[in-house]
């Protein structure tokens, strides 16, 4: 009798699963309801997808190259940036500057929960801004790909938000919620020029070329060409190991900064 009444009065162990899918569901409302979140990564690769890989390529392909589809891919990860980088970067250095973080830090949550649900908005997020342009490819552009290709391209996008969000975090666990839009913009944009993402490298100056390949958006943007089979540079294997490293550099020191509050 007295072990029932045990079992009766014992709380119920918490859903996780479902904790993890409730803070990830309000974490990706919070960003869709905040407009100067929400425009600029869905509108922004959209917009130069259309002008610079659409009207300005019409009808210019030669041979294997493809700018339309070749632009698909380099806009394609250079959307796919902005949630890592801005919705790490910004909203967790904003959260830190209102004290949010330790006030969760009270709350019966599961530890992990905070940032698991940043991360599926991001790959959320990348998957949104992914079905945006093969739309705009497909019915605008005229891009014939395979199933496969897609599907490829598709992994390489939401996955490859990884290694910014891992930036991101470094740079909002260690910046104010008021310096945080700056240099994340600071990084995002000069790295997707100097990735080659708005222009191919080969049109670019030499030194450029070389030092491209320190760019983590390099190499995820030579994977996307790669998955759509674009002239790319570089094997799989030496790509994902470049950005498998900068995803655990950024993210060691990030965590060790919030821990320590």
């Amino acid at each position: 009798m007295s072990s029932m009444s045990a079992a009766v009065s014992a709380p119920s162990a918490p859903n996780l699963l479902r904790c993890y899918a409730i803070e990830a569901k309000h974490e990706f409302l919070r960003l869709l309801r905040t407009p100067m979140f929400c425009i600029p990564t869905l509108v922004f690769p959209a917009m130069f997808y259309l002008l610079f890989g659409v009207l300005m390529n019409h009808g210019h392909n030669t041979g294997p190259f493809d700018p339309a589809t070749y632009m698909l891919a380099g806009y394609g990860v250079f959307g796919v940036m902005a949630p890592g980088l801005f919705g790490f970067g910004v909203s967790v250095a904003i959260d830190r500057d209102r004290g949010w973080l330790q006030w969760r830090r009270a709350m019966p949550l599961p530890p992990g929960a905070y940032l698991a649900a940043k991360l599926a908005m991001a790959m959320l997020f990348a998957a949104v801004v992914f079905a945006i342009l093969a739309t705009i490819a497909v019915t605008i552009a005229g891009v014939h790909l395979a199933p496969s290709s897609w599907a490829r391209l598709f992994v390489v996008e939401v996955f490859g938000v990884l290694p910014f969000c891992a930036i991101g975090l470094f740079v909002g666990s260690a910046v104010s919620g008021q310096a945080a839009p700056a240099i994340i913009n600071l990084i995002y944009l000069p790295l997707s020029f100097l990735s080659g993402l708005w222009l191919p490298l080969s049109v670019m100056p030499a030194f450029l070329r070389e030092i491209a390949p320190l760019w983590p958006a390099y190499h995820l943007g030579q994977l996307a060409y790669a998955a759509v089979g674009q002239p790319s540079m570089g094997s799989t294997l030496s790509h994902v190991a470049a950005l498998t490293l900068v995803t655990v550099a950024f993210l060691l020191p990030a965590r060790r900064r919030l821990a320590r509050g």
